[in-house]
């Protein structure tokens, strides 16, 4: 690949590393937000290596340095030393294949076009389970508030685990992003979970009755209680709500989490 190229590249590089990290949020669609300082600090070293990359291009190459060198003493070329190569035959084997410049279209791509978060494409796609959560023996009392702020993980571990049945006719507030069922016969609410990265996300889900399934990738705040199936507090109850209200929200900055939204509870 061609120097000026190879800087440019680098510089592009670190200019969508440092508009997705610090410009702005985009970086969440990607790496949990713990990865930020990393980010930055990759960014930052991009763009040095690509700006020393461009200012060694304006030192002058080793033959324009030989001054001394006395080209009319050069002997003749002899020109059958490659028999059937003309005058013609003088271009740069080195120029890179036109292809090396896609290189340059995933960086662009943080700089004017970044692709969607992850949402209910791929979770319409994932069974309807719940992140694997702990087996949990004892539960703390829920709090009277009402309607009672949960997240979906906690919702289905009481579902499913808690013995006492407390969820039992509690109204509860949850907000997530709808996946319309595969089926086509209702909808989830959704939250999707980075254990790392965008690779190995996973989906928590909640499906929802009583209600029509709003957009696909819509984010709401619904409240409702435990629609009863199976037995409360074991494996077999069904992880679903009786919505009663449902409203849409904006999409929270990180929406890779499944945490209660500020203010929430």
């Amino acid at each position: 690949m061609k120097r000026p190229l190879q800087a440019l590249l680098l510089v592009v590089s670190a200019l969508g590393l440092l508009h997705a990290t610090v410009f702005t949020d985009l970086y969440l669609r990607y790496v949990k937000e713990g990865m930020r300082p990393l980010l930055i600090a990759s960014g930052a070293l991009l763009l040095v290596l690509g700006a020393a990359e461009a200012w060694s291009l304006r030192k002058p190459t080793a033959p324009d340095q030989d001054r001394g060198h006395d080209h009319d003493d050069d002997p003749a070329p002899d020109h059958d030393e490659h028999p059937g190569h003309g005058h013609g035959h003088d271009h740069d084997h080195s120029a890179p294949p036109r292809i090396a410049w896609l290189l340059l279209l995933p960086a662009l791509s943080l700089l004017f076009y970044a692709p969607p978060a992850i949402g209910a494409y791929s979770a319409s796609r994932e069974a309807p389970k719940a992140v694997e959560v702990k087996d949990q023996d004892a539960f703390d009392p829920l709090p009277a508030t009402s309607p009672l702020p949960m997240t979906l993980t906690d919702f289905t571990t009481r579902v499913q685990q808690d013995r006492t049945k407390a969820i039992a006719g509690r109204e509860v507030l949850m907000t997530g992003f709808v996946t319309p069922d595969g089926s086509g016969d209702g909808w989830y609410l959704t939250r999707s979970i980075f254990s790392c990265c965008a690779a190995d996300t996973q989906f928590v889900k909640v499906r929802a009755h009583g209600t029509p399934a709003p957009p696909a990738d819509a984010w709401v705040t619904v409240t409702g209680t435990w629609h009863a199936g199976g037995t409360l507090g074991t494996g077999s109850a069904d992880v679903a709500l009786d919505v009663r209200t449902i409203k849409k929200v904006p999409r929270p900055t990180n929406g890779y989490t499944d945490a209660l939204l500020p203010g929430a509870g």
